[in-house]
């Protein structure tokens, strides 16, 4: 079981890490630099504390696929990643935006952007996963 889930998590950690720097560095980027006061500066970010938390998300994902997805097919894969994505989405996006003064864009932009995360992690486990 352990070496089903580490290939899966440790792809799709470092994709997420990859579409996290495209959505977060690229996109919004100006959206962050024109609200300073919510966030922690630079150097006081805690990066291992966020890489180890999307390490334990990955992990999640793919464990939950691996243990509780029957057929593992493709359309499953993707169904299961939307799914996800939509339910993580919908609390970083929209549940951010209930009690942070973020502009609405980011907020769209965050639930939006998990859902993609969740799609793309659904197809790498259905391609690497199989019954």
């Amino acid at each position: 079981m352990l070496r089903k889930l580490l290939l899966p998590t440790l792809v799709i950690t470092v994709v997420w890490a990859v579409l996290d720097f495209i959505m977060h560095g690229l996109i919004l980027r100006s959206q962050y630099l024109a609200t300073p006061a919510l966030w922690r500066p630079m150097g006081e970010t805690k990066m291992g504390v966020m890489y180890f938390a999307v390490f334990i998300s990955a992990l999640a994902f793919a464990a939950i696929w691996y243990r509780f997805v029957r057929p593992k097919n493709a359309a499953n894969a993707l169904l299961y990643g939307v799914w996800f994505g939509l339910g993580h989405g919908i609390a970083f996006g929209y549940g951010a935006y209930a009690v942070m003064p973020i502009p609405y864009t980011m907020a769209l932009t965050w639930f939006l952007g998990t859902i993609v995360q969740g799609a793309v992690a659904g197809v790498i486990c259905g391609a690497i996963v199989k019954e």
